[in-house]
């Protein structure tokens, strides 16, 4: 029987520059939720639940480096537009979700998109920077018989012209397409292609040894396998780690130094 391990974050040394976060956008009930369920636990729950806000964070272990992803679900209500504003810009990657029969929630996606662009701008002239923001656009809830109210030309208008976007129509509900809108993602991203969630091996956080830069001694683990561990006690980092975080990102004309983010909670 293996012992659990229970991980701290002086166990870790995951350096900054593999640490991301990838933020999720969209109005209500277009699937957001949905689609983190399917990344994180290859799920579907029918239920609906309101989405406030939601932080997970995964680990990964590949080919002998450690990455560090963590996944912001966001409220469709943006109550709060500063909030808004601070996960944009303390996101890395992004996907837009809009629900196919709902004209207003590609609308909003629209302005998503600009806000993004518009929000990076303005923290990439500080920091010098091409604004180049990895970004997906979902169409869900393709699935079944429904009135399609966003036509392919306005997507196609949407995206045109802009290298780092990409779109995919999927069902979060059939799990169509979700596995290759996220391994597009973390090609644009320049991250390993193994972080989708089809491309490596799940394992209990009992097995985060695999976290340390050594050779693993669990046989039943090999060091040149991917493997993906969801934290189950993750905490967003605070507001004043955020600001932190932007203001050495934009002194630093680069990567921001704040250890919070790069340390399991």
């Amino acid at each position: 029987m293996i012992k659990k391990i229970s991980p701290s974050e002086n166990d870790f040394d995951i350096p900054a520059k593999n640490c991301y976060r990838m933020v999720i956008l969209g109005s209500t009930k277009v699937g957001k939720t949905a689609i983190v369920s399917r990344f994180l636990n290859e799920r579907f729950d029918d239920q609906y639940t309101p989405t406030i806000e939601d932080f997970h964070r995964k680990f990964y272990s590949i080919r002998g480096e450690v990455y560090q992803l963590d996944i912001l679900d966001t409220s469709g209500n943006h109550p709060f537009p500063a909030m808004r504003r601070l996960s944009i810009l303390t996101g890395d990657i992004f996907i837009l979700v809009f629900s196919l029969d709902s004209k207003d929630s590609f609308e909003e996606v629209q302005r998503l998109k600009q806000q993004i662009f518009e929000t990076k701008s303005c923290l990439k002239n500080k920091t010098k920077e091409n604004v180049d923001v990895p970004l997906v656009i979902c169409g869900n809830k393709g699935d079944g018989d429904f009135y399609r109210e966003v036509q392919p030309g306005e997507i196609e208008q949407l995206i045109a012209g802009d290298s780092s976007c990409a779109y995919f129509e999927i069902s979060a509900k059939r799990n169509t397409n979700v596995d290759k809108m996220f391994q597009t993602l973390f090609n644009m991203s320049k991250l390993p292609s193994e972080m989708s969630p089809d491309l490596h091996r799940k394992v209990s956080v009992q097995y985060c040894d695999i976290l340390h830069r050594k050779s693993i001694k669990n046989k039943k683990l090999k060091d040149d396998d991917a493997y993906g561990i969801v934290a189950p006690f993750a905490r967003r980092p605070s507001v004043h780690s955020d600001l932190m975080y932007i203001k050495e990102k934009a002194i630093g004309g680069g990567q921001g130094k704040d250890k919070e983010r790069c340390v399991i909670s």
